[in-house]
């Protein structure tokens, strides 16, 4: 493993905001931490970098302690590069000597080779003698990339670092820095509160919820298998609805029948997605459009059931109904998801 973190707790005086954390990251891979503002994730980020004191536990670095007992390796021996949520660029520097800034200690002929190469991989070889001012913030976003890998770290730290771009150059843009990092062979933490970030970016995710990891999974076991309902409730859309348990392996819920888990409970509530609500002309369940939101390619639909309750459904966009149109649904529901009604 290149990143440990291990039973990690951080206070600030006598308000805990991270306690008993552990995860850890191999070499190579991109992992994340998703959670809502004040969930503690930028802390966590912050004591990894070595910015921040720990309380308890211990962070190693390719099998070597910087946090722990008695242990405190400063951030600039720790190997890592760093990406802020602003990019924090030299505006008196070129985009080369911006991207050059930590090779100091090689030399010239060198430095420029490693700022050109790396300039190359961000896809910016066109624009080396320009200054952050004449180029875009997707562009800068790569500069501040370029400039955090090319000391070649062993740790790589992303700080919400699409919070200041717009939303359609966001989920661009992550796809293209996932594949940046992974060309350059780096292993990364990256911090957001954005899902679709997360999905976009990372091999494994860890939802955080008053400074503790919920969940340490894939993108894909977080939005099917969530191992508890914040995580649900958190990742990706849907609403739940009551069930009832008819045996040990199938719920009635209004929709109909489901095979799954009761976990010997009599009454749950089961989340479904949008995905498991399939539109059917045919079909006899009929639920009345009371939302919709276009999306392009899908329409997310709002529908109500006979019983007033609602789901959502996601829909080809040339199955264009109207408010208050009724249509048929039935349910295709591959992962079935239930947890104990909230009290």
């Amino acid at each position: 493993m290149l990143l440990e973190v291990e039973g990690l707790r951080h206070a600030y005086g006598d308000q805990e905001v991270v306690r008993d954390l552990s995860f850890s990251l191999a070499h190579g891979a991109i992992g994340c931490l998703l959670g809502p503002s004040g969930c503690g994730k930028t802390t966590v980020l912050r004591c990894i970098a070595g910015f921040e004191g720990i309380r308890e536990g211990e962070i190693r670095i390719a099998g070597r302690i910087v946090s722990g007992a008695g242990t405190m390796v400063p951030p600039e021996k720790r190997r890592i590069g760093m990406v802020f949520q602003d990019y924090a660029l030299f505006p008196h520097l070129s985009v080369a000597g911006n991207i050059a800034f930590g090779l100091h200690a090689l030399p010239p002929a060198e430095r420029r080779a490693r700022s050109a190469g790396m300039a190359e991989l961000v896809g910016l070889s066109g624009a080396l003698d320009k200054y952050p001012h004449e180029i875009s913030g997707g562009q800068q976003q790569r500069v501040a990339l370029a400039r955090a890998l090319a000391p070649r770290p062993e740790l790589l730290l992303l700080d919400e670092p699409f919070s200041n771009l717009d939303v359609d150059l966001r989920e661009r843009l992550s796809l293209e820095v996932r594949d940046i990092i992974k060309a350059s062979g780096a292993t990364a933490v990256l911090v957001t509160h954005d899902q679709q970030e997360a999905f976009a970016m990372a091999d494994e995710i860890g939802v955080l919820h008053d400074g503790h990891i919920q969940q340490w999974d894939s993108p894909y076991n977080l939005y099917h298998r969530p191992a508890n309902r914040f995580v649900a409730d958190f990742v990706g859309q849907g609403v739940f609805l009551p069930a009832k348990a008819l045996n040990g392996r199938q719920l009635q819920i209004e929709l109909g029948v489901l095979q799954g888990d009761t976990q010997g409970i009599e009454n749950l509530e089961v989340l479904l997605r949008p995905d498991d609500v399939v539109h059917d002309d045919a079909a006899p369940t009929q639920a009345e459009v009371v939302h919709k939101a276009f999306r392009g390619a899908e329409i997310l639909y709002t529908l109500r059931l006979a019983s007033g309750r609602k789901v959502l459904a996601l829909v080809p966009s040339h199955h264009n109904h109207a408010l208050g149109e009724k249509i048929g649904i039935r349910l295709d529901v591959d992962h079935v998801v239930a947890f104990r009604p909230e009290a």
